[in-house]
Parts: C-alpha cells; structure tokens; sequence
C-alpha cells in the first residue's frame, strides 16, 4: 500500500509533534496546506486500514491524576469476554494478552488514587479472576515514534 506525500507528513510530522492546542487538526491543517476536514478524514482512512493505530496525545499520567498497571488470568477460553469487560471499564486506555498466567494486561486511570482503587475493586469482583496491580516505581520516557524512510518501502 503507498502512501501520498501528504500522509507521509502526517505519520512523520505528528506522531511526535501534535500541536497543543484548543483545534489541533486546524493547525495541522495550516501547516499541510489542506483542510482541517481533510486533515480528519485522512487519519481516519489511516486508522481504518491499520497504518495508524491510534491518533491523540500522550499525557504524563503522574500529572493528570492516578494510573496503575494490571494484570488478570484469565482463563484461556473466555479471554475475549474478559478482554471486552475489562475494555468497558472506566479510565481503562489499553489492554494487551501476553504470554503468562497473568495473560491480560492493561493501564487503568482515574482522576485519584481512591476512585483508581475502587474502579479496579469493581472490575476484580465482576471478574472473580486473581488480580495483580503493579503500580510505577519508576518512569522512563520511551520515545515511540519512528523515522520513516518511504523510498526504501517496496
């Protein structure tokens, strides 16, 4: 699948530079030279066809309120039920399987530590399933975006 020049800018540009601010599509748009509803559909179309798997900014957790992450076991045949209950809980950003018996892992937020602990309460006790609840120690910045060289793409 090739990519126009401008989506290139877009995933290049924006996955480290959104601009923050009230309209930040607009601003995008100003710098592309397209319009803001272009700017939209086309990280939409970018998302759909699995090039872009998420638009939005990273905040740091520690400043926006409380953030923890958990882990259930969840039984092999019911992990999509599990998973799809765990995704409808509040606050819940990301849930991933992994390869342990604590095999669903995701990042639960709230706005403080005791709505944080009784959301997770909550879900522990729907679920009936061991919970794990690892929160930060420490944090590392991890940068996620990647230099793209698109003339090197077959």
């Amino acid at each position: 699948m090739r990519l126009d020049h401008t989506d290139q800018q877009l995933i290049n540009h924006y996955q480290r530079h959104l601009p923050v601010c009230e309209r930040p599509y607009l601003e995008m748009s100003r710098q592309l030279g397209i319009s803001e509803q272009e700017v939209i559909e086309r990280l939409q179309s970018l998302q759909s066809r699995d090039v872009v798997g998420r638009v939005g900014p990273v905040f740091e957790h520690s400043r926006a309120g409380a953030s923890l992450l958990a882990a259930v076991a969840a039984p092999e045949e019911q992990m999509d039920l599990v998973a799809a209950r765990i995704n409808r809980a509040p606050g819940v950003n990301h849930n991933y399987a992994r390869e342990h018996t604590y095999n669903l892992w995701f990042v639960m937020t709230a706005p403080d530590y005791e709505l944080l602990d009784e959301h997770l309460d909550e879900l522990e006790q729907e679920l009936k399933l061991p919970m794990l609840r690892l929160p930060m120690v420490e944090g590392y910045h991890i940068d996620l975006g990647f230099d793209i060289d698109w003339e090197a793409l077959p």
